[in-house]
């Protein structure tokens, strides 16, 4: 069967829809539609947070979507969207003086890494993930990544506007678990509309705030919300104009070792998402999907490189598209080009990258306190999930040292230009002690699988 040929079909209630199957058109682009929605939350939210373009980032989602089926040969349906695994890197890197093209830079390095280890899986098979990064270890890289985002939170976003921080992250922690089925799957869409509705009572009811705004270093009185940039912004366009930093959109890459550091233990997140994603689709589908396994990993690295290499942001498969396909039994890879195009044409639309641009500081607040907590928590979801013991000292002391050192930011000198600190020392420790301690046989526990992240 050809690459873009589908068996169309017309399944009853409740029966699955293959990755190379789809319903008649009509029903494939609502169905993709569906996936859009999804991705569309966290996809410009992490853009955002990281000082880089929406537009662009939404653009090259659908790109590297497009780009991610190609390689898998269209037996593996996932969404590409931006990934949040670089969001502390990216932090540390601007917290260091970087800007937006050392940024892009040292996750395009990370992208490449990514896909040299994709091809290695490919050939080497799945498990020599399990044995270089056990769920322990994962585990504990991703709870540091998540936990080290913290002060960000608190020192940036959500002193922009306080209450309205809180009352967006209430609203989007309600609608994540109250809501039924894929509402709640849209819960950063949801809580990212009614930041912005409440921003805009608050201006007309107790009129401008003084706070400082994301990226500024004084307070400033503003309006909540201004939508001067979108009344001059147009309708149809290339992304384009300068990042906050002075940086241009569209920019060319630039490569520091000291960047690119701090943010290549984000490699280890998207293997872990990567290989629970696969596995996660593979259940759902009922293929086997191990020998798709490092081409899958490869295709987000491949993915992740091309679009830093134009000033985009890093990418990964995203959960929420998998929970559409649980919740609508269609996993058909068609839907999922509908959704690409789609993506791309909303990044070329300037007006709705302005749009999204001038969310209001508060109500990134509110959700990246939540966002980035799930991030940390989903380290303590892996190690549940594949009942990592820590009973046993070889987790429990092999892996605390390096925790500790990731949250709290602690650095180690090498040079006089040049120090490991925070998330990059703290990944190297917990790999490095987790492996100096574990010398007896314990296959049980090397053996175990990672499962599905976000």
């Amino acid at each position: 069967m050809s690459m873009f040929k589908w068996e169309v079909v017309d399944p009853r209630p409740g029966e699955a829809v293959g990755p190379r199957q789809r319903l008649p058109w009509g029903k494939t682009v609502g169905v993709g539609a569906q996936h859009v929605v999804a991705m569309f939350g966290a996809t410009f939210v992490f853009p955002i947070v990281m000082g880089l373009d929406a537009n662009l980032a939404i653009m090259f989602s659908g790109i590297c979507t497009i780009l991610f089926l190609l390689i898998t040969k269209n037996m593996v349906p996932s969404y590409l969207g931006t990934s949040a695994s670089f969001v502390a890197g990216v932090a540390a890197i601007r917290a260091d003086g970087g800007d937006s093209a050392d940024v892009t830079g040292a996750i395009l390095v990370a992208g490449i890494v990514l896909a040299l280890i994709g091809l290695l899986v490919h050939f080497a098979g799945a498990g020599l993930i399990h044995k270089v990064l056990p769920p322990a270890v994962t585990g504990a890289v991703v709870m540091l990544i998540g936990f080290n985002l913290a002060p960000v939170v608190a020192g940036t976003y959500w002193p922009a506007d306080q209450w309205v921080a809180l009352l967006t992250a209430t609203f989007m922690v309600v609608c994540a678990v109250l809501l039924p089925g894929f509402w709640s799957r849209i819960a950063v869409l949801l809580a990212l509309v009614f930041g912005y509705l409440i921003s805009w009572i608050f201006d007309g009811v107790f009129g401008q705030i003084t706070s400082v705004l994301p990226g500024a270093a004084e307070e400033t009185s503003h309006d909540r919300v201004s939508w001067a940039t979108v009344k001059a912004a147009d309708w149809i366009g290339f992304p384009s104009g300068q990042l906050a930093d002075g940086v241009d959109v569209v920019h060319g890459p630039s490569f520091s070792m000291t960047f690119i550091l701090l943010v290549l233990p984000g490699v280890i997140a998207l293997i872990a998402e990567n290989t629970g994603h696969v596995k996660a689709v593979a259940e759902m589908t009922g293929e086997n999907l191990d020998p798709y396994m490092g081409r899958a990993i490869g295709a987000d690295g491949v993915a992740t490189a091309l679009a830093s290499a134009f000033g985009g942001s890093p990418t990964t498969t995203y959960a929420e598209n998998i929970g559409v396909m649980g919740a609508t039994r269609v996993y058909s890879t068609a839907a999922y080009y509908v959704a690409a195009i789609v993506a791309i044409l909303l990044g070329l639309c300037p007006k709705f990258g302005a749009i999204v641009n001038a969310t209001p500081g508060g109500v990134l607040g509110g959700i990246t306190v939540v966002l980035y907590g799930m991030i940390g928590l989903v380290g303590a979801k892996i190690w549940v999930e594949n009942n990592v013991d820590f009973g046993d000292p070889v987790n429990m002391v092999g892996l605390a040292g390096g925790i500790i050192a990731g949250i709290g930011g602690v650095t180690l000198e090498i040079t006089d230009d040049f120090e490991l600190g925070g998330i990059a020392l703290g990944t190297i420790m917990v790999i490095v002690y987790y492996h100096l301690v574990n010398r007896r046989d314990r296959a049980d526990r090397s053996s175990g699988e990672v499962t599905k992240v976000l």
